[in-house]
């Protein structure tokens, strides 16, 4: 078989296609949003907000209701009754994070056991892209193009409050608004990416593209056009192995971006161990 060939077959057929969109549009929306979730500090929280979303997804079924409304609902109220918690007492952020995402994740994985359904809500825990139907299409590419805006309009202000919020604060800025509007992001960042790879696997797309581009550069500027390169790069390398290879879509695709970071963990000029070594033994014999 050609390389021609190995490209163009997939796309031969209607829900490869499907998927090929689904998959880069999920992938360049999680890849800008983490390089904030990167800089602040906000992996965990990225990973509750995901997972959380579970059990809105399984009630939205129960009502007859699009799922992307019911993971919505809850992402937000994980995203409220985090503050809640780690607001009103002695528990600290992690810990609260902690309470929330596996209290609302593991009743999620109640209500799918117990939820009599002709749709495999087990796809909502892992994924199921090559399942994406064109109503679920538009959804994903319609709510991806809302992240993207609202981001890139507001990108220096949401740099200033992850780099110095008390600087933001200062010049006008209201800080708490600010990250309430990122964690808003967040929330529907996760129902974006929830039928490319699942629950599950959300957190991953959501983490490795901020952090590969951080290995890369210094500059955040650069660091908005790194992470969704190297991550929709990924995605579409990884959805052609999964056909080809007859593997898991979703989890083909985050295991080649782990992959590009494990490659810039160890190569980056800069910041990858084995580029650090080189640039000392260079200094050493200069």
């Amino acid at each position: 078989m050609t390389a021609y060939e190995l490209f163009a077959e997939p796309l031969a057929y209607g829900f490869m296609v499907r998927a090929l969109v689904a998959t880069v549009t999920a992938a360049a929306v999680c890849a800008v949003l983490s390089c904030w979730l990167v800089l602040i500090g906000w992996s965990l929280m990225g990973d509750a907000v995901s997972h959380a979303v579970l059990p809105g997804v399984v009630l939205a079924y129960v009502l007859g209701l699009p799922f992307a409304l019911g993971a919505a609902v809850f992402g937000f109220l994980a995203v409220g009754l985090i503050g809640v918690v780690r607001d009103s007492g002695r528990v600290k952020e992690d810990a609260a994070i902690g309470i929330v995402f596996t209290t609302l994740f593991a009743l999620g994985l109640v209500l799918v056991s117990v939820t009599p359904s002709q749709t495999d809500l087990d796809h909502v825990v892992f994924g199921n892209l090559l399942g994406v139907a064109r109503a679920d299409l538009a959804q994903i590419t319609a709510l991806g193009a809302v992240v993207l805006v609202a981001l890139l309009l507001k990108r220096r202000d949401f740099t200033l409050y992850a780099f110095d919020p008390v600087h933001a604060h200062a010049i006008g800025l209201n800080p708490r608004l600010l990250g309430g509007a990122l964690l808003g992001l967040l929330a529907l960042t996760c129902v974006v990416a929830l039928q490319v790879v699942g629950v599950v696997l959300v957190v991953a797309m959501l983490i490795i593209p901020g952090a590969t581009a951080r290995l890369l550069t210094d500059r955040f500027g650069r660091m908005l056009v790194l992470a969704p390169a190297s991550s929709v790069g990924a995605a579409v390398l990884g959805l052609y192995l999964s056909y080809h290879l007859n593997t898991a879509s979703g989890a083909t695709v985050v295991v080649v971006q782990g992959a590009v970071f494990a490659a810039a963990h160890l190569f980056a000029p800069r910041h990858g161990v084995l580029g650090r070594r080189i640039a000392a033994n260079r200094r050493a014999t200069s």
